[in-house]
């Protein structure tokens, strides 16, 4: 099933209506949908598809042929396939020349693996026939670093010639609940919390099932997917795995700043510092300053925070307690080192999802103010969950989100009062607003309060923002 990426999709066909040669790069985690996409994108349009994978350059050129003979109906092809790959871009442009034709070389990073001068030939065919043509052509790659270093970059062949980018970025919140129509919202911040926003793991949770059944079935069984994408994933992404673990086990685990996460995972602060600007690279950890913060790439304030929620629980909860379910230890792994921390867990998923929210919320205008900025902020012990402000730093809204079975009170208030009186002093903001957002709902007492510089969010308003 196809599920929102409409942006995307849009996007595609408004280029598609263009009716010109097109060289698009199409890049993102595995697993993120990229092919899902593109196969809805083609689904009435002429296309040739090729999936690239690790045979020889030889099969592959034999492989792509066929696709095209399939298309084509090209008996010809049969007993005289292309010798090389100069003669099969020729022949695409010809097939092109006159209608629109989409090719879409899948996985592209493995054809290029079996020849390293693939990206120069394309640039050849580009420029003496297929620019010439009405072909859209589609480069699509899971390799993020490599996409960016080979394809992207300034000494890429193809550098100059292709005609647009698409990263492809994993589901929001929003969108990730749509795989869990019949969940509550409770648990749909729960699975997000503990799959993210790749389809390919979202699919993986059954809705008839609850969460902890749900993370037993699939996180805690030696033979299940997402026990073993983690490792997969970072495998072959990455040539020195061990010590990109370390680092990620370390952060997961709360370690948050360089000498923190090299102390944790026993490695050189130098080597920590190289492989997180690698792991910055590859999406997969951020490294987050306060949202206030005017020079932001001269800060010295930043802390580091793996990005994937899948790959944050994973290091959290899967890894550190592998043994156990090699041992068939899985239902004391569930209740013991799982279930009684998850809520914990989730409070630091709950702020992005209330992010997510107020970010929707400011779309539909039903704030005092328009915000151009939202992030967390600390500074000298203070910590504020969220703070959205304007470009002028005229107006504000400070807001804390609690994912606790306690009822928020006044109590909360007074305290984000007072955090904010230091934030307005260091900001310079002119007025503030507050915002609480919570998981069970608010006191008597709180909803009593008649302050119109006051905004009280719970689950039930999550529901009332519809979707992309």
């Amino acid at each position: 099933m196809f599920y929102n990426r409409q942006n995307e999709l849009q996007r595609l066909n408004e280029r598609y209506a263009e009716k010109k040669a097109q060289l698009l790069i199409m890049y993102g985690r595995r697993r993120v949908g990229k092919t899902e996409l593109l196969k809805e994108f083609v689904r009435d349009k002429a296309h040739i598809y090729f999936l690239a994978d690790l045979s020889s350059e030889k099969e592959q050129l034999q492989e792509f042929t066929e696709r095209i003979r399939l298309f084509g109906q090209d008996a010809s092809l049969v007993e005289n396939p292309f010798a090389n790959w100069r003669a099969l871009f020729a022949y695409l442009g010809k097939l092109a020349r006159n209608e629109p034709l989409v090719v879409i070389i899948d996985e592209y990073q493995y054809l290029q693996s079996s020849n390293r001068a693939m990206a120069s030939m394309l640039q050849k065919a580009w420029d003496e026939e297929l620019k010439n043509s009405s072909v859209f052509l589609i480069l699509c790659g899971s390799y993020v670093s490599f996409i960016e270093q080979e394809l992207l970059a300034y000494k890429s062949p193809l550098y100059g010639r292709r005609t647009g980018q698409f990263y492809i970025e994993p589901l929001n919140f929003y969108q990730a609940g749509e795989f869990f129509a019949d969940f509550s919202m409770e648990d749909k911040v729960r699975a997000f919390g503990i799959l993210g926003g790749m389809p390919a793991y979202l699919l993986q949770f059954d809705a008839k099932k609850n969460i902890a059944q749900n993370i037993k079935a699939t996180l805690l069984q030696t033979d299940a997917f997402l026990n073993n994408e983690a490792r997969f994933l970072l495998m072959e992404e990455l040539k020195e795995p061990r010590n990109y673990f370390s680092i990620l086990k370390a952060v997961a685990a709360g370690n948050t700043r360089i000498n923190e996460i090299a102390q944790a995972g026993g490695l050189d602060r130098g080597i920590v510092v190289k492989y997180l600007d690698v792991l910055q690279n590859l999406r997969i950890i951020r490294r987050e300053l306060p949202v206030t913060e005017l020079k932001p790439e001269k800060s010295r304030k930043g802390i580091y925070v793996i990005q994937d929620q899948y790959l944050k629980f994973w290091f959290r909860f899967i890894m550190p307690n592998q043994s156990y379910i090699e041992e068939n230890r899985q239902d004391f792994l569930l209740r013991q080192r799982i279930l009684p921390f998850l809520d914990q867990y989730l409070g630091e998923v709950f702020e992005k999802v209330c992010i997510e929210f107020l970010k929707r919320l400011n779309l539909s205008a039903k704030l005092p103010f328009q915000f151009d900025h939202i992030g967390r902020y600390w500074k000298n012990g203070i910590e504020i969950d969220l703070v959205a402000f304007d470009s002028d730093r005229e107006q504000a809204l400070a807001g804390e989100c609690k994912w606790s079975t306690k009822k928020v009170g006044t109590n909360i208030l007074d305290e984000l009062i007072v955090k904010s009186s230091s934030l307005q002093q260091e900001a310079g903001f002119k007025k503030i607003y507050y915002g609480l957002f919570s998981k069970s709902g608010f006191t008597e007492g709180l909803r009593q309060t008649k302050r119109p510089d006051l905004f009280l969010f719970d689950l039930k308003d999550w529901a009332t923002l519809k979707n992309d």
